[in-house]
């Protein structure tokens, strides 16, 4: 554990918080155990910028302190912590990361600065693209830090650094992320239930060793066979397809399938007839499709993982299909994976590897520090802790039904009514990954602001459930377009529904508008 190493007294003043909070470059010379501090300025001119990260405008004051944990010998976790000067609203939020991390979020860093957040975050350990992994090549501590510690060594790290500069510490510490950040979170709940209050997880990738392994699956059943390969050309049609097929289910034609449980899509209508046209499939590409849509099968035939939901098939261009059968993002993250985390072996290969050997090799290696599947979380329970989850149907880099399948394995290890005192699962039409897409997905998510104000997303309905004992139950999403001079302006709202319930429409008023719509059982 982080302590700090002598008195905040002793070390700037005895009782005189107000000197403390005035000076930011003092915190400098903050001791913390196995860790530095590295800089400690104040930034008042409203911008910053950072390497490899477009400037960022319109910021209060804030103190900026940077630093290195080293709880190993083989460990260099860069951190931030990013405190508003005036207006501290006496909260803490912790920062995830995306892919195999490698950066600090100051994106998010920001949004939630301008609230009066007091913010932080890491690498997790590494410098890289998100997805590189050759860090990971003969460094166990180092995929520890990435896994889980580093996270959880920020969050304490941070909030005694906070304390120092404000002279008191945090009322409530929450997190938010998405992906591999999400993963990150449900880390949290479940190893370190005492380090946040409240939790926002999306789109996690918790069943990271089995999520991974099924990458096997898909990228063989795309290239193993070039016949049946889906180029990414073709998925404008299928889209169109699924779309006539569901679309319209809710009651109106908007270009999202709301509920993707009662679709029933069947790709062989698009098989074709005669000669092979971008509007048609072969008969070895409708069998892809539909091993896609039901998920990766070990050498049992048995699901591992499940498949992509149907409706916004042309955002599998770059996650799944990629430009050509050996580009796509997927591929990239599973091999990556294999090579430098569970394998060590740089020259392994999707295409000749056997799923079943690299399932129990993959849960072996990695599973323990990466994987955040636990349904028990009592011990999040215990503190008053709440836990909002979140996913797109439409995500094409994670499975939405590995989110539901999470939740629901919860509520069997914990108890329907308890888990509702607690947990909360969104489920959200027309939403790619973390964001993005043909449906309505700004909700709150890193700072993201509704139409109808900051209120009405989920993080403030999560911050609701922490401090007022109940979350809002009137959450909504919009969906914003470009408009005249290029600002964005809102095109669409939606409500959001707690699992199960849907989004149903009323039967008249705008299908755009929030009030149109009303949460109901499917």
């Amino acid at each position: 554990m982080i302590r700090i190493g002598l008195m905040v007294g002793c070390l700037l003043g005895v009782g005189a918080p107000a000197v403390l909070a005035a000076d930011c470059g003092g915190l400098k010379n903050l001791k913390l155990e196995a860790s530095s501090i590295t800089m400690a300025e104040a930034v008042t001119t409203g911008t910053i910028e950072i390497a490899e990260n477009a400037p960022m405008h319109g910021l209060p004051a804030f103190c900026r302190v940077a630093g290195v944990l080293r709880p190993t010998s083989d460990s260099e976790i860069r951190f931030e912590v990013w405190m508003p000067e005036q207006g501290w609203n006496g909260r803490f939020l912790g920062v995830g990361n995306g892919g195999f991390a490698g950066s600090i979020g100051y994106g998010q860093f920001a949004s939630y600065l301008k609230r009066g957040f007091a913010v932080a975050g890491s690498d997790t350990g590494h410098q890289a693209e998100g997805t590189d992994a050759s860090w990971a090549y003969g460094h166990k501590e180092k995929v520890k830090d990435f896994g889980w510690r580093a996270v959880h060594l920020t969050a304490e790290g941070a909030k005694q650094i906070v304390q120092a500069y404000y002279g008191k510490a945090e009322e409530k510490a929450y997190f938010d992320s998405c992906s591999d950040g999400g993963r990150e979170a449900l880390m949290e709940a479940q190893r370190f239930p005492r380090d946040y209050d409240g939790i926002l997880a999306g789109a996690p990738a918790n069943a990271w060793s089995t999520m991974l392994t099924a990458g096997i699956g898909a990228m063989q059943t795309l290239a193993g066979d070039p016949r049946a390969y889906i180029p990414d050309l073709k998925l404008p049609a299928i889209q169109k397809a699924a779309l006539e097929a569901c679309d319209g289910m809710d009651g109106v034609k908007d270009g999202v399938i709301n509920d993707p449980t009662q679709c029933r899509f069947d790709p062989v209508v698009l098989l074709c007839k005669g000669k092979e046209e971008l509007d048609c499939l072969t008969r070895p590409q409708v069998d892809t499709l539909k091993s896609l849509y039901a998920g990766a099968k070990d050498g049992q035939g048995k699901i591992i993982f499940p498949g992509f939901s149907m409706g916004d098939e042309s955002s599998w261009k770059e996650w799944v299909v990629g430009e050509d059968p050996g580009a796509s993002l997927f591929l990239r993250f599973v091999q990556n994976d294999f090579r430098y985390v569970v394998t060590g072996d740089p020259k392994w290969n999707v295409m000749t590897a056997n799923i079943d050997e690299a399932l129990q090799q993959s849960r072996e290696k990695s599973a323990a520090d990466l994987d955040a599947t636990n349904p028990d979380l009592s011990g999040l329970a215990a503190r008053g802790g709440k836990l909002i989850l979140y996913h797109g149907w439409n995500d094409p880099a994670i499975s939405p039904w590995n989110t539901i399948a999470y939740y629901k394995s919860v509520e069997e290890e914990m108890g329907k009514q308890k888990v509702e005192s607690f947990v909360r699962l969104y489920m959200v039409p027309g939403m790619e990954h973390c964001a993005g897409g043909p449906g309505a997905s700004a909700f709150g998510q890193f700072g993201l602001q509704t139409a109808k104000g900051p209120k009405n997303g989920l993080f403030d309905s999560l911050q609701d459930w922490v401090e007022k004992g109940a979350p809002a139950d009137d959450v909504a999403a919009t969906k914003y377009a470009p408009g005249e001079g290029g600002a964005m302006k809102a095109v669409m709202t939606r409500p959001l529904c707690a699992y199960p319930t849907v989004a149903k429409y009323k039967g008249s008023g705008d299908s755009n508008d929030v009030a149109s719509f009303v949460c109901a059982k499917p």
